[in-house]
């Protein structure tokens, strides 16, 4: 047989059933509590006709009962189908009937939206609410527990574990479909690396319906780590638990990191249980790089570079190349090396590989390659052609294989017939004093064609000037690459990724401009 990702847990209840496994606000699970509420839910979901590879689907925020959920509907032989918390009800509808999920299992805090939800996905059969039974829907707590254990079904290799809904920033939202193989190929790539194994505690507070939390869930549990949950992310929520709880080891995406280290309590706390921060979803900014090494001083930081699409790791930047020394060469500006399970190359529009330091499409292969898009065979042909995932993002690679993700490809401004990549003006812009936060974007120019244009986020009670920014970005960046237009703003628009959504900005500063 092949890989399959309920394996950890077998392994778990077999060497430590007391220990330590699920943690929220509202209960404690040992492996073996958790073991049998797993067994427990594929019991109860078999019961209700499920077959192997059907969709169970679950809205809701993070918790033990997500957890639980996760490896219940792999324990029974389905395949889960995370909803993204922020999308409408007719989106979340969407999703569902486009992939036959049958049974939905949704949090008491988004109980209003069923009847919105089943009305538009008449294909749902069975629906359940964690907490209070409302209208047609089935208390699970309680469904769960009168229902008998059974044995694992054991799907694994190539059979389909996961769809995850990606993307609908352009058209509809497309189903990725994972299986056991590149879920367990990409988490075993990473944890391949030197400072792969954990055995810590994990707090899990990016939201679990997005690939990159629910790869730091794996990579923990595969290490068997203890893992915490806290329902969504708070800057102060994730100081308190760490203090209380002793958190070793976190995955956040850099606005997260971010609210946290400027939080104005952060002093209160004793943060110095903690090992480790996995960073990922977007490049962080030399400025808050600076911040965060300074206010965690003992703390190992290591950054992940991928997509739904590649299970998701493709590259990995390790704990070494956050050295000064690393800071000094630029390495740290870059996402890394492929990991032990992927290859990556930079190549042209012809799909030839471009020379190193030069910039073209990151291209990915390896076992967390995604078996596809759900019912869309063109859009998986385009994507995979060749036998490589093509990212849509532009890198360069140098001559020890670092990849620098620069942009992307929509992204990219053709200013006067120079391409220029957001991050890089991005990142002069981080480590100007006033500034918390920057983005780049395009605006149309009668003269250059597109100009690069600058949202900020400033300090706290500053106001710099525009002519002091073009002068801080001229010290590092040729002049072409300098922001002619400025806008500052409260704070940036943010997918449920933590990345910030570039085409609301544009939407915003061309309404703005009144183009």
């Amino acid at each position: 047989m092949g890989m399959y990702m309920t394996q950890a847990l077998h392994r778990q209840l077999q060497r430590d059933p007391a220990g330590t496994a699920a943690v929220d606000a509202h209960e404690r699970l040992d492996w073996a509590g958790l073991a049998d509420r797993v067994a427990r839910i594929a019991g109860g979901l078999r019961e209700l006709g499920l077959q192997p590879g059907d969709r169970v689907a679950m809205l809701s925020r993070n918790s033990v009962d997500f957890f639980a959920w996760i490896f219940g509907t792999w324990w029974a032989g389905g395949v889960i189908n995370p909803v993204n918390l922020r999308w409408t009800a007719a989106e979340m509808a969407y999703s569902l009937e486009d992939c036959q999920s049958r049974i939905l299992i949704v949090e008491q805090a988004f109980a209003e939206m069923i009847p919105d939800i089943t009305a538009r996905a008449p294909g749902i059969a069975h629906v359940f609410v964690i907490g209070e039974a409302v209208d047609a829907a089935r208390d699970w707590r309680a469904f769960v527990a009168g229902s008998a254990p059974v044995e694992d079904a054991l799907r694994s290799g190539d059979e389909l574990a996961a769809i995850l809904y990606t993307g609908g920033t352009t058209g509809r939202p497309k189903g990725v479909m994972l299986s056991h193989g590149n879920l367990a190929g990409s988490m075993f790539g990473a944890l391949a690396g030197p400072t792969g194994r954990a055995h810590d505690r994990y707090l899990h507070t990016a939201p679990l319906f997005h690939i990159g939390a629910l790869s730091g869930l794996f990579i923990a549990l595969y290490s068997e780590s203890a893992n915490y949950f806290l329902p969504a992310f708070d800057p102060l929520a994730v100081l308190e638990t760490i203090g209380r709880e002793g958190i070793s080891e976190l995955f956040l995406v850099p606005t997260m990191l971010r609210m946290v280290v400027d939080h104005p309590r952060f002093p209160e706390f004793d943060t110095g249980s903690v090992k480790r921060i996995r960073y990922g979803a977007s490049p962080m900014d030399s400025g808050l790089m600076d911040r965060a090494m300074a206010a965690l001083p003992g703390v190992r930081f290591s950054q992940a570079y991928g997509m739904t699409e590649l299970s998701p790791i493709a590259t990995h930047l390790g704990e070494e190349d956050h050295s000064p020394e690393a800071r000094t060469n630029g390495r740290i500006r870059s996402a890394g090396k492929a990991t032990a399970s992927s290859q990556v190359r930079i190549v042209d529009s012809q799909d030839r590989e471009v020379p190193r330091g030069t910039a073209g499409e990151i291209v990915v292969r390896g076992p967390g390659m995604m078996l596809g898009y759900w019912n869309m065979p063109e859009a998986t042909a385009e994507a995979l052609r060749g036998g490589w995932m093509h990212t849509g993002d532009v890198g360069v690679m140098d001559e020890a294989g670092y990849v620098t993700v620069v942009d992307r490809l929509k992204d990219m401004i053709i200013t006067g017939g120079e391409n220029v990549y957001s991050s890089e003006v991005e990142d002069a812009l981080s480590t100007h004093p006033d500034v918390v936060q920057a983005a780049v974007i395009a605006m149309p120019d009668e003269k250059w064609g597109e100009r690069v244009h600058a949202v900020i986020v400033a300090r706290s009670g500053a106001t710099p000037s525009t002519d002091a920014l073009m002068a801080h970005c001229r010290q590092t960046l040729a002049g072409f690459k300098v922001p002619r237009s400025f806008e500052f703003v409260e704070a940036l628009p943010l997918s449920g990724a933590g990345k910030v959504l570039k085409h609301e900005l544009r939407a915003r500063s061309l309404q703005g401009a009144g183009a």
